[in-house]
Protein backbone atom coordinates (compact mmCIF):
# COMPACT_ATOMS: atom_id res chain seq x y z
CA UNK A 1 0.00 0.00 0.00
CA UNK A 2 1.71 3.51 -0.46
CA UNK A 3 1.64 6.07 1.55
CA UNK A 4 0.19 9.38 1.99
CA UNK A 5 3.32 11.05 1.26
CA UNK A 6 4.48 8.99 -1.49
CA UNK A 7 1.55 9.47 -2.96
CA UNK A 8 1.36 13.53 -2.63
CA UNK A 9 5.14 13.14 -3.73
CA UNK A 10 3.95 11.35 -7.20
CA UNK A 11 0.65 13.83 -7.14
CA UNK A 12 3.34 16.70 -6.99
CA UNK A 13 5.86 15.86 -10.33
CA UNK A 14 2.60 15.15 -11.90
CA UNK A 15 1.29 19.33 -11.14
CA UNK A 16 1.12 21.26 -14.29
CA UNK A 17 0.88 25.19 -13.94
CA UNK A 18 -3.16 25.91 -14.84
CA UNK A 19 -2.55 29.21 -13.61
CA UNK A 20 -4.58 29.61 -10.29
CA UNK A 21 -2.78 31.99 -8.46
CA UNK A 22 0.18 33.77 -8.38
CA UNK A 23 2.10 35.00 -5.39
CA UNK A 24 4.03 38.00 -5.11
CA UNK A 25 7.08 37.22 -1.99
CA UNK A 26 9.21 39.89 -1.75
CA UNK A 27 12.38 39.72 0.64
CA UNK A 28 11.02 42.26 2.64
CA UNK A 29 8.89 41.11 4.64
CA UNK A 30 7.19 44.25 5.83
CA UNK A 31 6.02 44.27 2.36
CA UNK A 32 4.06 40.75 1.81
CA UNK A 33 1.86 41.69 -2.00
CA UNK A 34 0.01 38.54 -1.68
CA UNK A 35 -1.70 36.95 -4.32
CA UNK A 36 -2.95 38.12 -7.85
CA UNK A 37 -5.11 36.33 -10.52
CA UNK A 38 -3.17 37.65 -13.54
CA UNK A 39 0.16 37.83 -14.65
CA UNK A 40 1.99 38.82 -17.46
CA UNK A 41 5.35 39.85 -19.27
CA UNK A 42 7.34 36.97 -17.96
CA UNK A 43 9.99 37.14 -21.10
CA UNK A 44 13.20 37.51 -21.61
CA UNK A 45 15.00 37.98 -25.14
CA UNK A 46 18.54 38.19 -26.07
CA UNK A 47 19.72 41.32 -28.59
CA UNK A 48 21.69 39.94 -31.58
CA UNK A 49 23.97 42.35 -32.86
CA UNK A 50 25.62 41.49 -36.71
CA UNK A 51 28.93 41.93 -37.30
CA UNK A 52 30.65 42.13 -40.93
CA UNK A 53 34.31 41.60 -41.67
CA UNK A 54 35.34 42.91 -44.99
CA UNK A 55 33.81 43.23 -48.05
CA UNK A 56 32.64 39.41 -47.66
CA UNK A 57 29.09 40.06 -49.54
CA UNK A 58 26.17 39.42 -46.96
CA UNK A 59 28.05 36.95 -45.12
CA UNK A 60 28.35 38.30 -41.48
CA UNK A 61 28.89 37.08 -37.92
CA UNK A 62 25.84 36.86 -35.06
CA UNK A 63 26.82 37.23 -31.20
CA UNK A 64 24.78 37.11 -28.23
CA UNK A 65 23.79 40.38 -26.90
CA UNK A 66 22.05 41.98 -24.06
CA UNK A 67 19.40 40.02 -22.04
CA UNK A 68 16.53 41.79 -22.32
CA UNK A 69 13.36 41.55 -19.69
CA UNK A 70 9.80 42.30 -20.29
CA UNK A 71 8.03 44.17 -17.33
CA UNK A 72 5.78 42.23 -15.05
CA UNK A 73 2.37 43.46 -15.12
CA UNK A 74 0.33 41.97 -12.11
CA UNK A 75 -3.74 42.28 -11.65
CA UNK A 76 -6.36 41.48 -9.10
CA UNK A 77 -9.38 42.79 -7.62
CA UNK A 78 -9.21 45.29 -5.43
CA UNK A 79 -9.26 43.91 -1.60
CA UNK A 80 -7.67 44.74 1.59
CA UNK A 81 -4.29 43.66 0.62
CA UNK A 82 -4.26 46.55 -1.46
CA UNK A 83 -3.48 48.94 1.49
CA UNK A 84 -0.12 47.18 1.39
CA UNK A 85 0.54 47.78 -2.37
CA UNK A 86 -0.39 51.72 -1.40
CA UNK A 87 2.04 51.82 1.75
CA UNK A 88 5.10 50.62 -0.81
CA UNK A 89 3.63 52.70 -3.38
CA UNK A 90 4.22 55.78 -1.26
CA UNK A 91 7.53 54.35 0.49
CA UNK A 92 9.22 53.88 -3.23
CA UNK A 93 8.08 57.48 -4.45
CA UNK A 94 10.28 59.21 -2.50
CA UNK A 95 12.84 56.61 -1.81
CA UNK A 96 13.21 54.21 -5.26
CA UNK A 97 15.43 50.88 -3.41
CA UNK A 98 15.11 48.21 -5.28
CA UNK A 99 13.96 44.83 -3.74
CA UNK A 100 14.26 41.07 -4.93
CA UNK A 101 11.85 38.78 -4.13
CA UNK A 102 9.77 35.48 -6.19
CA UNK A 103 6.68 35.18 -8.72
CA UNK A 104 5.26 31.78 -7.30
CA UNK A 105 2.80 29.81 -9.39
CA UNK A 106 0.58 27.83 -7.25
CA UNK A 107 -1.98 25.07 -7.86
CA UNK A 108 -5.65 24.79 -6.38
CA UNK A 109 -4.37 23.80 -3.27
CA UNK A 110 -1.56 26.50 -2.64
CA UNK A 111 1.09 24.05 -3.65
CA UNK A 112 4.26 25.74 -5.38
CA UNK A 113 4.38 24.47 -9.03
CA UNK A 114 7.01 26.64 -10.57
CA UNK A 115 9.36 30.30 -8.54
CA UNK A 116 10.74 33.38 -10.90
CA UNK A 117 13.12 34.56 -8.29
CA UNK A 118 13.22 38.06 -9.75
CA UNK A 119 16.23 40.29 -9.41
CA UNK A 120 16.28 44.04 -8.34
CA UNK A 121 12.75 44.95 -8.93
CA UNK A 122 10.27 48.03 -8.49
CA UNK A 123 7.00 49.61 -9.26
CA UNK A 124 6.40 51.49 -12.95
CA UNK A 125 3.07 52.01 -13.00
CA UNK A 126 -0.10 51.41 -10.96
CA UNK A 127 -4.11 51.52 -11.80
CA UNK A 128 -7.52 51.29 -10.29
CA UNK A 129 -9.61 50.08 -13.16
CA UNK A 130 -12.78 52.54 -13.87
CA UNK A 131 -15.65 52.67 -11.22
CA UNK A 132 -19.05 52.90 -12.31
CA UNK A 133 -22.60 52.40 -11.00
CA UNK A 134 -24.02 51.21 -14.24
CA UNK A 135 -22.36 47.78 -14.29
CA UNK A 136 -21.55 45.22 -11.56
CA UNK A 137 -18.18 44.68 -12.35
CA UNK A 138 -15.37 43.93 -9.98
CA UNK A 139 -13.03 46.76 -9.41
CA UNK A 140 -8.97 45.75 -11.02
CA UNK A 141 -6.03 46.92 -9.18
CA UNK A 142 -2.87 46.84 -12.03
CA UNK A 143 0.86 47.02 -11.08
CA UNK A 144 3.91 46.61 -13.07
CA UNK A 145 7.12 45.67 -11.85
CA UNK A 146 10.70 46.77 -13.54
CA UNK A 147 13.36 44.35 -12.74
CA UNK A 148 16.91 43.08 -14.00
CA UNK A 149 16.06 39.66 -14.48
CA UNK A 150 15.24 35.84 -13.62
CA UNK A 151 17.09 34.16 -15.06
CA UNK A 152 20.76 33.45 -12.84
CA UNK A 153 22.80 34.89 -15.75
CA UNK A 154 24.03 38.15 -13.84
CA UNK A 155 24.93 35.99 -11.04
CA UNK A 156 27.05 33.41 -12.47
CA UNK A 157 28.88 36.78 -14.69
CA UNK A 158 29.37 37.97 -11.49
CA UNK A 159 31.40 35.34 -9.88
CA UNK A 160 33.21 34.68 -12.92
CA UNK A 161 31.58 31.57 -13.94
CA UNK A 162 31.09 31.82 -17.34
CA UNK A 163 34.04 32.76 -19.93
CA UNK A 164 34.81 35.28 -21.85
CA UNK A 165 34.36 35.13 -25.52
CA UNK A 166 37.58 36.15 -26.40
Amino acid sequence: MVGLDSALGVLAEEMVGMGHRFLIVIDNPAYNLGFWQKASGLAVKWEMPQYRTGDQGNNYHIFPGNTVYENIKLQRAISPASRIVQTWLELTASNAVPLSGALVLQNNLGLPIMEWRLYEFFPVAWNVGEFSTAEAKVVMETLELAHTGFLKDQIAVAAGLVSSLI
